[in-house]
């Protein structure tokens, strides 16, 4: 048998302890691949990469959004980015996006960060990764005069990553909605920022947690710029992330009535406060997806 066969094969049998038997019928295939950020079962990922991998496609994911990149070995996970590439390959697995610590070379000199955005290029070229994500602002730099400083930066950044044929993105928090006398940083990047060469990942969950527009207010208001999705849900209680399904953010409503508009990819995130642990959480969370959600995406 090849390599590639066993593996594919071996995924669904790694996965069925979290798997509960359940059926998941469809009106019609998705028109979205199914995704996950990574980041949420980090702590897996740093323990045994490839066989959470394995389990996450057997519980129906397939597209994926990465971080930790290491830009001095182009690599991740701690394998150089050629050899992720197969191993995402053997999986049946994409990746579409990827989070970068641009928040590191805020105040650097822009021939660094150039050099660090570089870097990224080559690493999302070879894994043949339509988007580049700048995911983050560290707090120290969160006023609005440093809004308008991003905004510029995300700007020239997405003239190189368009010019290396990809897309450039920015995705929110919470702290972009914090209001400063009447004005926010979020409204900042909206205004001054070029729709053709930054476009928006909305997170929901922190749309929902702390702006005063709803999602589809927003992707009405700014059309053909939110091309990413992050669904994740709220705890009822202390408004933490949890489990989709389990939380307060009423999906079934939302995704049935939303605007796709310039979607092209989403991924299903739970920051942290799993019920049990990170990989669990997944699997629930694809289960009750599978259920309730897929059929509106």
């Amino acid at each position: 048998m090849e390599r590639r066969d066993f593996i594919k094969r071996s995924t669904w049998a790694s996965a069925a302890t979290l798997l509960p038997i359940t059926k998941f019928p469809l009106a019609r295939k998705p028109k979205f691949k199914m995704g996950l950020q990574l980041f949420t079962i980090r702590d897996a990922m740093a323990k045994a990469p490839i066989e959470s991998l394995k389990k996450a496609r057997a519980m129906g994911y397939e597209d994926l959004e990465i971080y930790g990149f290491d830009p001095d070995r182009i690599g991740y996970y701690g394998y150089r980015a050629g050899e992720f590439k197969q191993i995402l390959n053997d999986l049946d697995l994409t990746v579409s996006s990827g989070h970068y610590n641009f928040s590191s070379y805020f105040d650097k000199p822009e021939d660094e960060l150039k050099a660090y955005l570089d870097a990224c290029i080559k690493g999302a070229q070879i894994l043949n990764k339509p988007y580049i994500t700048w995911p983050w602002l560290a707090p120290e730099f969160r006023t609005l005069e440093n809004f308008k400083v991003l905004s510029g930066k995300l700007n020239w950044m997405g003239e190189q990553v368009k010019a290396a044929g990809l897309g450039f993105a920015y995705h929110n928090h919470d702290f972009e909605f914090t209001d400063h006398n009447g004005q926010t940083g979020y409204d900042i990047i909206l205004r001054e920022t070029d729709p053709d060469l930054v476009k928006l990942q909305m997170d929901m969950y922190w749309v929902v947690h702390s702006s005063n527009s709803t999602p589809q207010e927003l992707i009405a208001k700014h059309p053909g710029r939110y091309v990413m999705w992050h669904i994740k849900d709220m705890d009822k209680v202390s408004r933490d992330y949890t489990e989709l399904g389990n939380g307060s953010i009423d999906y079934v409503k939302m995704l049935s009535q939303i605007d796709h508009d310039a979607l092209a990819y989403y991924y299903i995130e739970q920051g942290g406060n799993f019920a049990r642990n990170d990989m669990q959480s997944i699997a629930d969370s694809a289960t009750f997806f599978k259920e309730n959600l897929q059929k509106y995406l």
